[in-house]
């Protein structure tokens, strides 16, 4: 949410999620044609504060969370 308000401050057009596109991206920028991935600690798991397991499925998603 922080990225999106920053760009919607500073005047640019976005769309969210586009499934067409690789990856489906978080933000696309069709005008410039650009886009964004917000990728967060959850997914990368480097080990700081804010990385926390899930409470659900935990043998599933400790699995797929080590291959990323």
């Amino acid at each position: 949410m922080a990225v999106r308000r920053v760009a919607h401050l500073l005047g640019y057009n976005f769309r969210l999620h586009r499934a067409e596109l690789p990856g489906t991206p978080d933000l696309v920028f069709p005008r410039l044609r650009r886009m964004i991935f917000v990728l967060g600690c959850f997914w990368h798991q480097h080990g700081c504060s804010l990385e926390r397991a899930p409470k659900s499925r935990l043998l599933y998603w400790l699995s797929k969370l080590e291959r990323n």
